[in-house]
């Protein structure tokens, strides 16, 4: 213990000295996007899977060849599906082409907007911390638990008599 830094000054110039930068840049992530202009992401609920490509537009959504008034019927689960661009403010500025499968129609809402979310990140990365924060990024890995032998339904016991 000869070598005591008593400052911090001595502090600042051990860390010149061993290479260390007190202030490293952070690396700017691209924006991946393909050819035709769009960014690309999959999104994943319950057991439904969406394929989802954005690009710059008027705000059209297309699921499956069909627009999203007619594919999800329900009021609720279009606003699921405009929640990532209305946490970020980019409402009517991106169109949505998406193909969904598997599921119901709530698990395709909910894969379509896990889509969307990073299907935004990919267009603009600076976009990313909003939509973590949001719980946008995140895939809701509940699914429905397996029946169990011996058992009506996965926990369900069959009806007991004493008698």
């Amino acid at each position: 213990m000869a070598d005591e830094t008593q400052s911090l000054d001595d502090l600042s110039q051990l860390g010149e000295a061993t290479g260390l930068a007190p202030e490293a840049e952070p690396e700017t992530v691209e924006p991946k996007i393909d050819a035709q202009g769009r960014s690309y992401a999959t999104g994943k609920r319950k057991n439904a899977v969406a394929r989802v490509w954005i690009k710059p537009g008027s705000g059209r959504v297309n699921v499956n060849g069909k627009d999203i008034e007619v594919y999800f019927a329900r009021p609720v689960l279009r606003m699921v599906l405009n929640q990532p661009f209305e946490a970020v403010n980019r409402r009517d500025q991106y169109d949505v082409f998406c193909t969904v499968t598997g599921g119901g129609l709530s698990g395709q809402a909910g894969a379509v907007r896990h889509g969307i979310s990073k299907a935004l990140t990919h267009y603009e990365p600076a976009l990313r911390p909003v939509l973590k924060k949001g719980g946008f990024l995140t895939r809701d890995s509940r699914v429905v638990e397996r029946k169990k032998y011996g058992k009506a339904k996965a926990r369900r016991s069959f009806q007991f008599s004493k008698r």
